[in-house]
C-alpha cells in the first residue's frame, strides 16, 4: 500500500520531497483562508466548539496511529528481539 502511494507521488510531483508538497499545499491554503477572512467571508463555517472538538478528535487519531504504527514491545521476548535487532543493525 506505502509502495503504491510512492510511486504514485513520485509520478505526479517527480523527485520533489513529500514535505515540500506538504508544506507548499499547506501555504496555499493558508493564503487561501486569509483571502477569504479579509473578504468577510467565512471559510470554515463552524462554532468554537466544533474547531475544539475537530482538534482534539484529530489529534487523538494521529497519536493513535503513531502509537499503532511504533514497535511497542511489552513482554520479555518481544524486548530480547530488540535487542538482538538493535545489535543485528549495528545500533
Amino acid at each position: 500500500m506505502i509502495d503504491t502511494l510512492k510511486n504514485i507521488f513520485h509520478k505526479i510531483f517527480g523527485d520533489i520531497e513529500v514535505g515540500t508538497v506538504v508544506r507548499t499545499v499547506c501555504l496555499f491554503l493558508a493564503i487561501i483562508n486569509q483571502i477569504l477572512s479579509a473578504t468577510g467571508h467565512s471559510p470554515l463555517p463552524i462554532t468554537n466548539e466544533q474547531v475544539e472538538t475537530i482538534v482534539t478528535t484529530g489529534l487523538t487519531v494521529v497519536f493513535s496511529l503513531i502509537a499503532w504504527w511504533k514497535n511497542n514491545s511489552f513482554t520479555k521476548s518481544a524486548i530480547a528481539a530488540d535487542k538482538q535487532m538493535k545489535l543485528f543493525k549495528g545500533k
